[in-house]
């Protein structure tokens, strides 16, 4: 069975280097956890899908039920999923409104509504606001994607609990307004979704 295909999110020297030159505690965090191997998906559609599966439950929750669509369905193509119904989909152990994005989604591309190919072209805030304009689909999920599938460099999302969680352990605050996370993302510009890396793990320690 073809499974969906999965890389390791690329970065080097010049990023670590960068971060730790800008941000001491980070550094430090850095340089006690060592190299992170994020696993991604670069292909757009099965990694919106997953996205989409993410949302608002936990990173464990959302393993399973991907799992899962693996073990049914194979490789998650739009045309595979187009062949699907939202209940097939639904048992997957998803919410039901979810099934009912994910279909849409899959509908849209192979009707050739939606290129999502066209996404890699274009500058962050031009994908976030195409993928907002799909149903299911705000600013974390497109986030999500552009860190997790186009390998963005740049990407810290507030509507990210854990990366929030992980500032404030990180920083020992005991709570992160809007305008101090800005201060965080501006610090770690232009390497941000490296940042992001070693955030997600310092919030699960």
């Amino acid at each position: 069975m073809q499974l969906v295909r999965t890389k390791i999110f690329e970065y080097g020297d010049e990023e670590i280097n960068y971060l730790k030159s800008v941000d001491k505690l980070l550094g430090e965090a850095i340089d006690r956890i060592g190299r992170i191997e994020r696993v991604i998906i670069p292909d757009l559609f099965p990694a919106l899908v997953y996205a989409i599966i993410g949302q608002q439950i936990s990173l464990k929750a959302a393993r399973t039920i991907w799992g899962r669509m693996m073990e049914r369905f194979g490789n998650i193509t739009p045309e595979r999923v187009a062949g699907l119904s939202i209940e097939d989909i639904q048992q997957c152990g998803m919410q039901t409104t979810k099934a009912k994005y994910i279909k849409g989604i899959a509908d849209k591309v192979v009707s050739g509504e939606l290129d999502l190919e066209q996404l890699r072209s274009l500058p962050d805030k031009e994908v976030i606001k195409r993928l907002s304009s799909l149903n299911g689909i705000g600013v974390w999920t497109a986030e999500m994607l552009l860190l997790n599938c186009l390998e963005r460099k740049n990407i810290l999302s507030y509507g990210d609990i854990a990366i929030r969680r992980g500032i404030m352990k990180l920083y020992g605050l005991n709570e992160l307004t809007r305008e101090q996370f800005v201060v965080y993302k501006n610090r770690y510009s232009p390497y941000a979704s490296v940042a992001s890396l070693y955030l997600w793990k310092i919030s699960y320690e």
